[in-house]
């Protein structure tokens, strides 16, 4: 057994050995935390779990290391509730779902234009029933819909790409990880500029990251604080159930699903997978792709594992191996998306 399924395996266990402990009780920090939405032509994508916890603090100036890591920590021990019935309502529709094992829940809401408003429309996620002894809450969520007015969508990734992570690294990611905050760590330079630029204060932008769930209000809140454009983040759950553990594949492709009228520019780093994830966007999507862009950050820059993905891509769109942000901006500047 790999370590992943065995790690999987142990937490399955620990989990139906806790949901026995609190079947019978009724949860003390019932809540639910819906992640930011985001919709069109093609109805409304809502995500969010639901847990039995209280909302960790947010970062604060000066505070110490020992605070930032039992922050953290509190993101990752999570209560999550199963078997919730909800009621999500966006625009003029609702739909009933039920958090799976993992506390998660997604939902395809067919909410009709004219009853979106943009660039952000607010919907309620509800409990639609008796919970445990909890019969009344909601939660807010706040969806991503872009104007008429945009030109095109910005899909990027966050580790490594506009946040200083070192995933190469590991230990030093896992330190940065649990020791940092929204108030420390580090965007590359011009990160924060190119994609306001890139903005343009209309032209939406949808972050897709490998990074845990447990880790959204973190990048949101570091989002806001280096006032990158808010947006989607779309996160995955490392090792839980199907409607929190969607590929990096598919969350693209459901970005450009519920906006058909949208060409985008994919901006990702030559870390991880970035590279041949995009190549496969743009070989399914020739028409869709305005660029590629992926940010050098190799350890061996000779590996030959971007290069690999670039010399077969066999495809007029263009491609972009860049050294930083200030090459992105040169770039998309001559293309005439700045």
């Amino acid at each position: 057994m790999g370590l992943q399924r065995w790690v999987v395996a142990v937490e399955s266990a620990w989990d139906r050995r806790r949901l026995r402990r609190a079947a019978s009780r009724t949860p003390a920090h019932f809540r639910i935390e819906p992640y930011i939405g985001h919709g069109g032509p093609a109805g409304v994508v809502v995500r969010g779990r639901v847990l039995d916890n209280p909302l960790a603090g947010e970062a604060v100036e000066d505070e110490s290391v020992r605070a930032a890591v039992r922050r953290t920590v509190r993101h990752f021990l999570t209560d999550e509730l199963p078997g919730v019935p909800l009621r999500v309502t966006v625009g003029d529709a609702s739909v009933d779902a039920v958090t799976d094992g993992e506390g998660y829940f997604l939902v395809r809401v067919p909410a009709s234009p004219s009853s979106l408003s943009s660039p952000w429309t607010s919907g309620v996620v509800a409990l639609a029933g008796d919970y445990r002894g909890v019969t009344s809450a909601q939660g807010q969520v706040e969806v991503r819909v872009p104007a008429g007015a945009a030109r095109f969508g910005v899909v990027s990734d966050v580790d490594d790409t506009i946040l200083q992570t070192g995933v190469q690294r590991v230990l030093r990611m896992v330190v940065q990880t649990f020791a940092g905050s929204a108030l420390t760590r580090t965007p590359f330079p011009g990160a924060a500029e190119l994609y306001r630029d890139l903005a343009a204060g209309v032209n939406p932008v949808f972050y897709v990251s490998s990074s845990p769930w447990n880790l959204h209000s973190f990048l949101l809140a570091f989002l806001r604080h280096r006032d990158f454009p808010i947006g989607p983040v779309l996160l995955r759950d490392l090792l839980g159930t199907a409607a929190g553990r969607e590929q990096k594949h598919d969350r693209i492709r459901e970005i450009l699903d519920l906006h058909p009228d949208l060409r985008f520019v994919l901006i990702g780093d030559s870390g991880e997978h970035d590279p041949q994830i995009y190549a496969d966007i743009g070989r399914e999507h020739p028409d869709r792709v305005l660029a590629v862009y992926i940010r050098e950050v190799r350890l061996d820059p000779g590996d030959g594992r971007v290069e690999k993905v670039t010399d077969a891509w066999d495809s007029d769109v263009p491609f972009v191996l860049a050294a930083d942000s200030d090459a992105v901006r040169r770039h998309a500047a001559g293309l005439g998306l700045l």
